[in-house]
């Protein structure tokens, strides 16, 4: 039996903006699945106080006001600290963490670790944070040429998952959606499921860093300044 029928451990983060150094996670969504079908999921989610102002344009993608998370928001401590425990326990047991644009999210969960005086996911494990395993990075990397968007909307069209009741965007819904997405991506791109997650793990490095390389000369081509990490998954 492949790993793509076993466990896994959906991750996702809804933030106050895109700098991993400095915005701050306003809800997570960990999303424990033991096989295809929401029957099998066990869902945490954590709404956060973030302690600043959420930006209008992050509230509009995820539907958190500054007034929502201070009034019923946890502190960030506890609650960093909980998902940073489930994340590790996981990973110990073998199962995989699987996030759309995970980078970002284990990124900003390791620099909200640091912020808030708590050990990183790395300094838990005594090693490298893995196996993770990211649709955008095996997308991007196994279907290059493919035209368009990469969202997870897209990804979803182009893998035919169908669409969930649900709000997208909703850290949860945005975790069910992106393991669908990966069970899609696995049956059209067999070298994923047939691969062992050490491999695979290894095997999306090398294919973020391809594509960060090539997408870093094409900005300069277009005289912008580059603002691409080539490294994966942190």
């Amino acid at each position: 039996m492949s790993w793509i029928d076993g466990p896994m451990l959906g991750f996702d983060t809804e933030t106050t903006g895109t700098d991993t150094a400095n915005d701050r996670i306003v809800t997570a969504a960990l999303v424990f699945s033991t096989g295809p079908g929401r029957e099998g999921e066990t869902i945490a989610t954590w709404l956060i106080n973030p302690g600043m102002e959420i930006p209008e344009q992050a509230s509009r993608v995820h539907g958190i006001s500054s007034e929502h998370a201070r009034a019923y928001g946890m502190e960030p401590t506890p609650a960093l600290e909980e998902i940073a425990l489930r994340i590790v326990e996981c990973l110990e047991q073998g199962a995989p963490i699987v996030a759309f644009n995970g980078g970002f999210d284990l990124s900003i969960i390791e620099a909200e670790l640091r912020r808030n005086n708590l050990p990183t996911l790395e300094d838990r494990l005594g090693r490298a944070i893995a196996p993770v395993v990211d649709p955008l990075v095996l997308d991007r990397g196994l279907d290059r040429y493919r035209k368009g968007k990469r969202n997870l909307s897209t990804l979803m069209e182009v893998y035919g998952v169908e669409e969930p009741e649900g709000n997208m965007h909703t850290a949860d819904v945005d975790v069910s959606m992106t393991l669908d997405v990966l069970r899609a991506m696995a049956k059209k791109h067999t070298v994923i499921a047939e691969s062992d997650l050490a491999e695979l793990h290894k095997k999306q490095i090398e294919l973020h860093r391809a594509w960060a390389e090539n997408f870093i000369e094409y900005l300069k081509r277009q005289g912008k300044t580059p603002d691409v990490n080539p490294v994966w998954p942190l």
